[in-house]
């Protein structure tokens, strides 16, 4: 079963081609990586096949208000992840990485600060072994999210090994599978997936002040996660 309650046919990341893909995941936000990949980060965790897990942006957008400014809010959010990643690997190994783009304020391919982040990434795939890249799908409505695919797409051309795209929808339905072939990770315990989630405290309650919330029904988390790679690629 796939989001927005559509059947999805989809080959599993535990058989061939993909059983011994070493994967990085980019997430635009701390909270999207239980969102979109939880079940791929705990069973490739679980695999050894976890290459980390890479914030685009530090997510100090989601509450303009607080007090102690977006320094602390980015401060919270990232502790909020590495939290979140304990809950999904059992241990403490992979610690997040962060970019440290500006919250809803992407920077554009010819920025000098995406292709300083598309040298970093490149460099940290070839350190990490990395195979592919999780990210968040280009048509996702958030712009962080549609920029995040798109700094992937530059990581993968450059990075000097070969690296296949995969990627996952937070916000908006299934990509087309007459376009792209769909993937999918084992279930995972909803219950441990939940408790990630829950990490994120910042985003679910009023903890620090008015601001985003994650809308209920964007809680009820599926047990697998789809994602999609580019038919050709």
């Amino acid at each position: 079963m796939g989001k927005r309650g559509c059947v999805v046919v989809a080959q599993r990341l535990d058989q061939a081609p993909w059983r011994a893909t070493r994967w990085l995941v980019l997430a635009p936000h701390p909270d999207d990586e239980t969102l979109g990949t939880g079940a791929l980060i705990a069973q490739t965790a679980a695999g050894s096949r976890l290459a980390g897990v890479v914030y685009l942006t530090d997510g100090s957008g989601s509450h303009p208000h607080t007090d102690g400014g977006v320094r602390k809010l980015a401060g919270v959010r990232l502790r909020e992840a590495g939290l979140s990643l304990f809950y999904l690997t059992g241990c403490r190994r992979y610690a997040p990485v962060c970019l440290g783009w500006r919250d809803a304020r992407p920077e554009t391919p010819q920025s000098m600060e995406f292709q300083k982040s598309v040298s970093q990434m490149a460099a940290l795939c070839r350190r990490r072994r990395v195979d592919a890249i999780a990210v968040t799908a280009h048509h996702e409505p958030h712009c962080d999210h549609a920029a995040a695919a798109h700094l992937a797409y530059a990581v993968a051309r450059c990075a000097k090994r070969p690296i296949r795209v995969a990627e996952y929808c937070v916000w908006a339905p299934h990509l087309p599978v007459k376009a792209f072939t769909p993937l999918r990770t084992r279930s995972m315990p909803i219950g441990k997936r939940r408790r990630a989630l829950r990490a994120h405290r910042s985003q679910l309650t009023l903890s620090y002040g008015p601001g985003f919330r994650l809308p209920a029904d964007e809680q009820r988390m599926a047990a697998r996660d789809i994602l999609f790679v580019r038919t050709g690629r």
